[in-house]
């Protein structure tokens, strides 16, 4: 699986350079994923924005009026790119927007490395574009033993052990 274009923008000047960071973490996400793309390079963009820009986004998308971490917004209506009769071309997974101040928030909430929230809502918000999702318990089981499974790879402790995190 190729990332052919990772497009990055920076909305709030409070997010410090994480280019590198973003990359890696999506990278890890495709090429750990089993999503056939029939050789195609995949695109998508990150938004770094902050609390109000995401909660206008919340609210008009998810009708939720409140800041959130994390918005994916899947360009794919199939649960698989495999799935789609694909045109030449990149394939253009869509958008992820996080916010800056609910990550940190969390992270220090958590008592959590900032880095390590990042890379943890980067990989959930690729899986999302890619066709996972957690809306019942067995598609939340799936998802969050992959997220998991993909931070450990980084030496990043499961986020969803409550105990971890105390």
């Amino acid at each position: 699986m190729m990332l052919g274009d990772l497009d990055i923008a920076v909305a709030s000047d409070n997010w410090p350079n994480c280019d590198t960071l973003i990359r890696d973490r999506v990278m890890l996400a495709l090429k750990e994923c089993k999503t056939d793309s029939k050789g195609r390079p995949f695109e998508l963009s990150i938004v770094l924005t902050d609390n109000d820009h995401i909660q206008e986004l919340n609210r008009d998308y998810r009708e939720k009026d409140k800041p959130t971490n994390v918005l994916s917004f899947p360009a794919l209506e199939s649960p698989a790119p495999g799935e789609i009769e694909l045109e030449p071309g990149p394939l253009h997974l869509g958008d992820i927007v996080l916010a800056f101040g609910v990550v940190q928030a969390e992270a220090k909430d958590q008592e959590i490395a900032f880095d390590d929230h990042l890379s943890h809502l980067i990989i959930h918000g690729v899986l999302h574009l890619i066709g996972y999702d957690h809306m019942d318990d067995e598609e939340a089981e799936e998802m969050e033993s992959l997220e998991i499974r993909l931070l450990a790879q980084l030496g990043i402790a499961n986020p969803y052990d409550s105990e971890a995190q105390s």
